[in-house]
């Protein structure tokens, strides 16, 4: 099983090529599947629509544990999605291994959920990254999880969100 982890994370990591030159798949990938890759997806989905890549970039998310399987998305993440404008529209599911194979790039919002994606099954190189490693200011690092904290959190991670998908789409557009 190879390991995709980078030893030094570049500055801004650049996505990885497409794997079939049609679709790009994005997956967004936390622990639960109904905080933070729920936004990234949500946040992701926005930007795509305006950069008017909707219909060749797919953007899905996931959660390494299944025990939200089925739910709704958090509902504090719910109300700071609504708030800033984006649409919520979500059930939580649980990554699959297939996943390694049919997405173009898996991006993991914490150290802990790469770990846990890595022991899936081999990954061709690239493929799997932290999303904050496309984060132009806080490059490497993790998004914190708000689940068990307060309004702020929720606040402080779609911040997070927001800028780093802006650095995305403006990959995924050249």
């Amino acid at each position: 099983m190879g390991s995709d982890l980078p030893d030094d994370p570049a500055p801004t990591a650049v996505l990885p090529a497409p794997r079939d030159g049609a679709t790009y798949r994005i997956a967004m990938v936390c622990l639960g599947n109904i905080c933070r890759s729920p936004i990234a997806a949500a946040v992701m989905r926005e930007r795509l629509a305006r950069a008017g890549l909707e219909d060749r970039v797919a953007v899905t998310s996931c959660g390494t544990g299944d025990w939200h399987v089925g739910r709704p998305m958090d509902d504090r993440a719910a109300a700071t999605l609504s708030a800033a404008g984006y649409a919520v529209d979500h059930t939580a599911q649980q990554i699959d291994p297939s996943w390694l194979s049919s997405h173009d790039v898996l991006l993991m919002m914490d150290e802990s959920n790469l770990h846990d994606v890595v022991t899936l099954g081999d990954t061709p190189e690239g493929r799997l990254r932290k999303f904050r490693d496309f984060d132009p200011v806080g490059t490497g690092e993790d998004v914190p999880d708000p689940y068990f904290g307060g309004h702020d959190g929720f606040t402080d991670v779609l911040a997070m969100v927001e800028r780093t998908c802006e650095e995305l789409v403006a990959q995924l557009a050249r």
